[in-house]
């Protein structure tokens, strides 16, 4: 591991949070009035450009995954992957979707449940809990994770591919050549390390609102934002002594525990709960999510003039691509031997299933108790969003050890996704090294707990999703350009595969006769490929990649 090093990117990025923590403690009253313009005028003007990039995202995972570039392998052709597959999964949905999951798993399809989507429904109704379940897993399905499966590959792939620091700004070097090693590709990293802060501060201030609520229905402890600064206080403590730990001792095994955990309490629900009520209501969703699809990635609401878009699905975009350089590049870090469709998949698809099961499990289960034992859950949810959870759990056998366990999961989630960024802002930070430095960890898991605090002490929930959504759109733009760059690395590795193999053919016509030659089998290449890489010292080694623009 090498020293820390201060740069142009930490400096810069320092310095714009720094000025961003000191005008929302000075002036709080005109922070959240310019915060609140300013979201308005990107949801009014640029709302519809957040639907058609994040659809997009999701339509080039999936033709990257179909192509004949799904092969290549994120690292040396035959090199082994770096984790079991399990660990691999484990880490990709804690740090992913953790504390999100736990704090809308309940709260989202009751508030649908009494508040149907664009009215589609009558509120309160069988209608508006099939709506309810079929907008929760949109919202958590493939389009959240194709915005971090486009930054990730794109990361892997110039790192461990092409061998070049995992930096958001080497991702671009195909199309912009060296000009991302001096203020250009400052500029970049600078703002990818911003956008990363605000999206983790963005979780772990919805983390420490659930921990609160679940402590006042637990231990009694009074919600409201003092609690909570007190509560970020304790578990910062936890996750900065984590990101002091390698990321094999720190990471892996906390989000190995975060799935023992998680793994345990969705059994105990599913089983627990209304076991046929909930397997109904995931395959109807499941179902109803495919059908629908497209209308609901490209919805807005030109003709009613309603804002439910702006404050649901366009709020989940912007978060997801607020996380996406931290979520990317974390997952990039640890997926060093995955073939790109393996990666694909495994990004898109696993955590997919997850989810469903997820909300199909929790949701599933709180409008059971709703709309048959008038549970008086979407009450609670209404009045405390983050209280629908452990209302649910009071209503299982064991809540008493059930709700302090779902407490230890939050926090575990919480300290996940935190020790994940550390180690993702000090790689941004580090000129793109893989170990970051103690002392650059430390500094960004404070800057991250200062920037979740003040947007607590700011307006809760609205200021934290106001900031996701404005720190998400310029970030967005740089995601499309990142995406054609690598794009253009793929096509320019299919070329270079195919000059190779062209290569070996002329070198079989020297070695055989010409008659020998012509009729030599297609399905014999690979063999000949083995061969005269075996015999001629002068062959090109095959999978090469060139390095560079």
């Amino acid at each position: 591991m090498r020293d820390f090093r201060p740069g142009w990117v930490f400096g810069m990025s320092l310095a714009l949070l720094v000025l961003f923590i000191g005008f929302a403690l000075v002036m709080p009253a005109q922070f959240a009035g310019a915060a609140e313009a300013a979201l308005h005028f990107t949801t009014s003007h640029f709302g519809w450009l957040y639907l058609f990039v994040t659809t997009g995202f999701l339509l080039f995972s999936v033709g990257v995954a179909l192509s004949d570039s799904g092969n290549i392998r994120l690292g040396a052709d035959g090199e082994a992957p770096e984790f079991s597959y399990r660990s691999w999964l484990g880490m990709i949905f804690s740090a992913g979707m953790g504390v999100g999951l736990v704090f809308w798993g309940v709260a989202e399809p009751m508030t649908h449940y009494a508040d149907p989507p664009l009215r589609a429904a009558e509120p309160s109704s069988p209608a508006s809990a099939g709506l309810a379940m079929r907008y929760s897993l949109f919202h958590w399905g493939f389009h959240q994770w194709a915005n971090f499966c486009v930054v990730g590959l794109a990361i892997a792939y110039v790192r461990f591919r092409q061998q070049r620091p995992g930096l958001i700004s080497e991702t671009f070097r195909s199309t912009l050549g060296d000009r991302v090693d001096g203020g250009l590709g400052h500029a970049i990293n600078t703002l990818a390390v911003v956008s990363t802060v605000f999206g983790v501060a963005t979780t772990l201030g919805l983390g420490m609102i659930q921990i609160n609520s679940g402590m006042h229905s637990v231990f009694g402890v009074p919600f409201g934002a003092a609690s909570q600064i007190a509560i970020l206080g304790g578990v910062s403590v936890v996750f900065l002594l984590c990101s002091l730990a390698p990321l094999e001792s720190g990471v892996r095994y906390v989000s190995d525990a975060n799935m023992l955990l998680a793994g345990c309490l969705l059994v105990f629900v599913f089983f627990a709960g209304p076991t046929d009520f909930i397997t109904a209501a995931m395959t109807n969703a499941i179902g109803e999510y495919f059908a629908n699809v497209i209308g609901m990635s490209l919805v807005m609401t030109p003709y009613t003039g309603e804002d439910w878009v702006e404050r649901w699905t366009i709020f989940y975009w912007a978060w997801g691509l607020s996380w996406a350089p931290f979520v990317g590049s974390f997952i990039a870090r640890i997926s060093r031997g995955r073939t790109i469709r393996e990666f694909i998949v495994g990004v898109i698809g696993m955590p997919v299933l997850l989810s469903a099961l997820w909300f199909a499990t929790f949701g599933g289960s709180a409008l059971y108790f709703e709309m048959f034992e008038s549970a008086g859950l979407s009450a609670r949810v209404a009045e405390e969003m983050s209280a629908g959870l452990f209302a649910m759990l009071d209503l299982l056998p064991f809540s008493g050890w059930v709700a302090p366990l779902t407490l230890v999961l939050i926090i575990l989630f919480v300290v996940t996704s935190a020790n994940s960024a550390t180690f993702v802002l000090g790689m941004f930070t580090g000129r793109g090294v893989l170990e970051p430095s103690r002392s650059l960890r430390l500094i960004w898991g404070l800057v991250q707990t200062m920037v979740a605090g003040v947007l607590l002490l700011s307006g809760g929930l609205d200021a934290l999703q106001t900031i996701s959504i404005l720190a998400a759109f310029p970030f967005m733009i740089l995601m499309v350009f990142m995406a054609s760059s690598l794009l253009k690395s793929l096509r320019d590795e299919r070329r270079q595969r195919e000059l190779h193999e062209a290569l070996i053919r002329e070198r079989l016509l020297r070695l055989l006769d010409d008659h020998d030659a012509q009729s030599f089998p297609e399905a014999g290449l690979r063999d000949a490929v083995e061969f005269i890489e075996g015999h001629d010292p002068n062959a090109p080694p095959h999978g090469a990649t060139q390095v560079g623009p």
